[in-house]
């Protein structure tokens, strides 16, 4: 008769060779990862096979995934995190302005434009020559085709940029109300001029001081929540008159559900990029320069998007309040304040009429320029008018530890995904996650969004299959809550490098190092004729490839790779040491 197995008593070793003890062994694959994820290993490389055109050799070759979220590839997403932080430190607190020199097009670039300037007048000559409509058509229709394949070829020149935009749209323009809203403070209007760096500051013993800033802008409450407030060692009470702990499971939620106002908190998230946009915008009117930020977007624990950003240079308080004031989006779509149909009983396609209608009438719905065209022109008002909300703003020196600190505190989230950091963990936090996600499923993300036949209105380019509450735009999705923008947002004049420039830095810094600190020459190895761009020719590899080890095999080998690279260079630093002391 079997025996059956001893189930351990809490606070005892299990037995040795037990099904117990077999469970608490780790996993051969887990360490694997662990060890890739301590040495900065890609866990999930991409494979590629390179081709010598000279040669004609070809073999393997890896790169890493470049994943910017940590639960995809936490190295690689780390390794962006790093160069991030290196971005915002370099261009923080600059004292001279960056230096911006783009490349000049090349006489073949210029010729292209040239010819994409000759179709675009013949197409426009083609309306007034004297011809048929259907021979004016065919004209047309084959301009546009030389065109798209004159932008094809643009497109793989190294112009940053379009020419035109992607979509021609001939449809008239309707115009909309551009003066302020009576609702919102005036904000002061200044010739913006074209420094980037901020104002520098006479201190003691004839020091110059240039301080920086770091904002945060948050959207406008939209109901009392629970919170735990904390200045020093004492704890501010709710408003719910307690005093919550760090962890109390109600953080973050409605003091009264009922009365939130979940619309606007979902509307808010909808349109907040677009907010900040116009928040830039008049920050640099209102300022007389042109301002330059480096951030990120976050979710607060209430679950509503709020951003963090490091500015070169400061501004007085009060004046940021007053353009976070002043501030605003109008969100110029048909009404959709209240639902015609529920998603139970939405309009039906109707192929005879070419629309959707009415489930019981089989009345055509108004299609959405129709919709645009009801709402009027210079008396027409918004759906939905966006604002912002409280904005925080201090001001960090350079070289310290709290220029460190606020850098990292910038970026603290950029390697976890927008909702990850903000995930429920209680009852009553799930309740107002679901509450949430359950009002941004049925409210309309884009002109395009099936949604709009909730209201009434066929949405832009209306055809058939569309369901109204389970349009695919990511704002209806639980990883986004309805935040869509950029989650890092670095202005162009920032430091005067992107982020591959950076990653050249640093290889060019590796390479000096290992060389004894010599810069790259023309004799170094990196400017050879062997780094030839055009040298070599990639394709995608397939996993069941013969010459393709497994994933396993590849991460060992890149792990061994890794550490005794780490081990040259550390041995190289040691060399360079005395060097530089002595020089």
């Amino acid at each position: 008769m079997t025996q059956p197995a001893l189930i351990p008593i809490a606070g005892e070793e299990p037995r040795p060779g037990s099904r117990a003890a077999r469970m608490r062994q780790p996993l051969a694959k887990e360490a694997l990862r662990q060890l890739a994820e301590n040495n900065g290993v890609c866990v999930r490389p991409v494979v590629l096979r390179r081709t010598d055109t000279f040669t004609g050799v070809t073999e393997i070759v890896e790169v890493p995934c470049g994943a910017t979220l940590a639960t995809k590839c936490k190295p690689c997403a780390e390794r962006g995190r790093r160069l991030r932080i290196q971005q915002i430190r370099e261009g923080w607190h600059l004292a001279d302005e960056p230096a911006i020199d783009p490349d000049p097009p090349t006489a073949a670039v210029l010729d292209l434009v040239a010819h994409r300037a000759h179709l675009e007048f013949d197409r426009e000559a083609a309306n007034y020559e004297p011809m048929t409509p259907d021979e004016r058509v065919a004209q047309v229709a084959g301009l546009d085709e030389a065109i798209e394949q004159v932008d094809d070829l643009l497109a793989e020149t190294n112009l940053r940029g379009h020419l035109t935009p992607r979509d021609r749209d001939e449809r008239p323009r309707r115009k909309r109300s551009t003066k302020r809203r009576q609702d919102s403070p005036d904000l002061p209007r200044l010739p913006v001029d074209g420094r980037t760096v901020g104002r520098a500051y006479a201190g003691r013993e004839g020091k110059t001081y240039r301080p920086s800033m770091l904002v945060t802008l948050t959207l406008d409450s939209h109901g009392p929540v629970h919170s735990h407030i904390r200045r020093g060692s004492y704890v501010a009470p709710c408003e719910c008159g307690t005093r919550h702990g760090q962890y109390d499971p109600k953080l973050g939620t409605p003091v009264n559900p009922d009365a939130y106002d979940y619309r606007r908190a979902a509307l808010d998230a909808i349109h907040f990029a677009r907010v900040m946009d116009r928040w830039w915008q008049n920050l640099r009117r209102a300022a007389g320069w042109n301002v330059q930020y480096a951030g990120a977007v976050e979710l607060q624990r209430r679950l509503a998007p709020h951003s963090h950003f490091a500015i070169r240079g400061t501004l007085p308080r009060r004046l940021l309040k007053q353009i976070a004031a002043a501030t605003y989006h109008q969100v110029w779509w048909p009404p959709f304040d209240r639902a015609t149909y529920s998603v139970d009983k939405p309009p039906v396609w109707d192929a005879d009429q070419g629309g959707y209608v009415d489930p019981k009438s089989r009345t055509l719905l108004p299609t959405w320029a129709e919709a645009l065209d009801a709402l009027g022109e210079t008396d027409a008002e918004p759906a939905y008018v966006a604002r912002l909300g409280r904005i925080d703003a201090r001001g960090i020196d350079s070289g310290t530890k709290d220029a460190e600190r606020a850098i990292h505190y910038v970026t603290k989230y950029v390697t976890k995904d927008l909702t990850e950091h903000a995930a429920p963990k209680t009852d009553p936090q799930r309740a107002h996650f679901d509450r949430l996600h359950a009002e941004l499923s049925t409210l309309p993300c884009s002109p395009s969004c099936a949604n709009w036949l909730l209201y009434n209105v066929q949405p832009d380019g209306a055809k058939a299959g569309l369901t109204p509450g389970r349009c695919t735009g990511k704002v209806h999705q639980r990883t986004t809550l309805g935040f869509t923008g950029r989650r890092v947002l670095v202005s162009r004049q920032w430091s005067g490098k992107t982020l591959a420039d950076h990653r050249a830095d640093d290889r060019s810094w590796v390479r000096a190092v290992l060389a004894g600190g010599l810069a790259d020459t023309e004799e170094s190895p990196s400017a050879t004729e062997f780094d030839s761009p055009k040298r070599f020719r990639f394709e995608m590899a397939r996993p069941d490839d013969p010459d393709v080890l497994p994933l396993e095999h590849r991460v060992l080998r890149a792990v061994s790779a890794r550490i005794r690279w780490r081990q040259q260079l550390a041995t190289a630093q040691a060399n360079l040491a005395p060097q530089q002391v002595a020089a």
